[in-house]
């Protein structure tokens, strides 16, 4: 009997003997399968997520200024190249805060938000909903003689008209803008003409199309009045 079982020992040694020089050999070969870590590193690569972030800002700039229309489109682009108060900066925000960043609409900024007059603040109107702003940039407010343009701010209610008659309900592109079309005030804006000769009432279009999160923005040289 001890001697079977001394065999079978044997030839169960010799057998494990095999197995373990087998599984050495596997390990050696030079095909090795890559570790989870190794993929995981691989999937996770920050220069690929750089890139396609890069891509969807191109993408993305490249539709903000996709319908620009006006003869001070470059010179917009100039004064204010990036940044908030940019075409794509603006982009980003809706109307009143996007209007807040451009240093050529301080003026009309100042009237929107309270800071000319405490009684008329329009932000939240402003922000809350879809519109087609008709924006004057700040010399078109320096045209206006002073005596004139203070009789307005110390009155809130012409204030306010004179504003909301800048703001068209719903967003029109460069394509649907001329015509008439009824404004927040409740008169009838008339715009005319076609590409950078297009005219708002008697205002002249200085860049037009500017997106923001909830308007569409068009900067004139002149400040609209209802009722003439």
């Amino acid at each position: 009997m001890n001697a079977r079982f001394g065999m079978k020992a044997s030839a169960a040694l010799g057998i494990a003997t095999i197995g373990l020089l087998g599984l050495s050999a596997c390990s050696d070969s030079p095909e090795e399968t890559e570790s989870p870590e190794t993929t995981m590193e691989a999937t996770m690569d920050p220069s690929a997520e750089e890139t396609e972030g890069s891509m969807e800002e191109s993408e993305e700039s490249a539709d903000a200024g996709a319908n620009l229309v006006g003869s001070g489109c470059s010179a917009y682009a100039e004064q204010v190249p990036d940044g908030d108060g940019s075409v794509e900066g603006m982009a980003q925000d809706p109307v009143a805060v996007a209007a807040s960043n451009n240093p050529m609409l301080t003026t009309l900024t100042a009237a929107v938000s309270g800071e000319l007059n405490p009684d008329v603040d329009l932000v939240d109107t402003l922000n809350g909903d879809e519109f087609t702003v008709i924006a004057p940039i700040d010399d078109a407010f320096e045209a206006i003689p002073e005596a004139d343009l203070n009789a307005v701010v110390e009155d809130a209610d012409m204030l306010t008209e004179v504003l909301t008659y800048h703001v068209i309900p719903g967003q029109l592109s460069p394509d649907e803008i001329v015509g008439e079309h009824e404004t927040v005030q409740g008169e009838t804006v008339t715009i005319t003409g076609e590409g950078e000769e297009m005219m708002f009432d008697d205002a002249g279009l200085v860049c037009g199309g500017v997106t923001t999160a909830n308007a569409t923005v068009y900067m004139v040289d002149g400040v609209l009045m209802p009722g003439m």
